[in-house]
């Protein structure tokens, strides 16, 4: 069944769902009142002066997108015996002595699954060790990028030398492919929120990071070929169920492909929805200075604030000095990829797919710190640490 089904359908779904998880004794947190009706939403899109008046009391955001170098991905980093409570706090100290503020943070629907209750208590552990080092988080809920079939317990070692070799999506292919799991999905997206939903800890909710990625360099061959239209009608959904249990945190979704987003006949489906559901605009930016303020100067006329989730590619002459002076001169909140060189391994670049690395690179791609917490490069720190010291 692919995701042609009305809503009395789905609803229906959700509710036979959540009496399941009550008498089967799944450790679930509230679910019963997590899975409404689909029709229902407690609040509606912020409006622009909504949106400035929420970002005029913050900092200028600033941070990396971050999972601790002892993970190789998202279920790594949140499955019970895997949780790094050690890394997480000396990492998050290291971030905050460079003047960041907030990191992004990705989720995974297969840990709600597996324990609802655990994994909402991970997070409230996360969110008191990075309030600890004063950071925000930004958290995502879904990503298409990368491994499309996840599986939780033991994750796969890192295939050496190559870039996020163990990252996995989610949802993942098989439950994208079959609404009967979709409530299953409103209720993670819901639980979470819900139970976040007014925790001034968080600074927002970004509900699917690269919707319509296809993976062609690195799981290509076993992608979905029409993947763009499973995830269009569950990102509209994504973004109805978060609403839905009233957040006070903005909701996002970032653009990252494409051509000028401020030419409405050039957007595709999946940008008109991120575009109009998002309470702050985000984006994706892994090009050259110019670039990089021209999608700002695109994305302005919305005039709702900013964020640049992703930046900082090395070689593609995204850098620290190229872009993060320009996202301070227009207030955008600025995610460069990577933070400590980790079993992530996204020092190497994406074409390490196709092409065999045995060393260390001679240009990092992503990332700011070795292992032992010292620079990359000092030069890079220190003007981190300029640019964040009067925020």
């Amino acid at each position: 069944m692919k995701y042609h089904f009305n809503l009395y359908v789905l609803a229906f779904a959700a509710l036979g769902w959540s009496l399941i998880n009550c008498s089967s004794g799944t450790n679930t947190r509230n679910d019963e009142d997590i899975v409404k009706s689909e029709t229902a939403s407690d609040r509606i899109r912020w409006t622009p002066e909504e949106a400035n008046a929420w970002y005029e009391k913050e900092e200028w955001p600033v941070g990396s997108n971050f999972s601790p170098s002892s993970a190789i991905n998202q279920l790594e980093m949140w499955q019970a015996d895997t949780y790094d409570t050690v890394a997480i706090d000396r990492e998050l100290a290291w971030a905050a002595n460079l003047g960041f503020n907030t990191m992004r943070v990705y989720l995974h629907d297969l840990v709600y699954e597996q324990d609802s209750a655990g994994f909402l208590d991970r997070m409230d552990n996360f969110l008191s060790i990075a309030e600890k080092h004063h950071i925000k988080p930004l958290f995502v809920f879904f990503d298409s990028c990368w491994d499309p079939f996840p599986k939780l317990g033991k994750q796969r070692a890192p295939k050496p030398y190559v870039h996020n070799s163990g990252w996995v999506q989610s949802p993942g292919q098989e439950v994208l492919t079959d609404s009967t799991q979709y409530p299953r999905l409103a209720a993670y997206v819901k639980g979470v929120v819900k139970y976040f939903a007014q925790d001034e800890r968080i600074l927002g909710w970004d509900v699917w990071n690269e919707p319509n990625n296809p993976n062609t360099s690195s799981y290509g061959d076993v992608e979905l070929k029409d993947k763009s239209d499973y995830v269009l009608p569950l990102l509209e959904k994504t973004f109805e169920w978060a609403r839905s249990a009233n957040p006070s945190q903005p909701l996002t979704s970032g653009l990252w492909d494409g051509g000028d987003w401020s030419k409405e006949g050039e957007l595709t489906p999946i940008q008109k929805v991120q575009l109009a559901q998002s309470d702050i605009i985000s984006f994706h930016d892994y090009e050259s200075p110019a670039s990089f303020e021209a999608r700002i100067k695109q994305l302005q006329p919305h005039g709702r604030p900013i964020l640049c989730t992703e930046y900082m590619a090395r070689p593609n002459k995204s850098t620290f000095e190229g872009s993060l002076p320009i996202a301070k001169k227009y207030k955008v909140g600025a995610y460069n990829w990577g933070f400590v060189d980790g079993k992530t391994q996204t020092i190497y670049p994406w074409d390490s797919w196709k092409k065999t690395y045995d060393d260390e690179p001679p240009l990092w791609f992503h990332d700011i710190l070795r292992k032992d917490g010292t620079p990359y490069k000092t030069a890079e720190v220190e003007l981190i640490k300029r640019l964040t010291e009067n925020k």
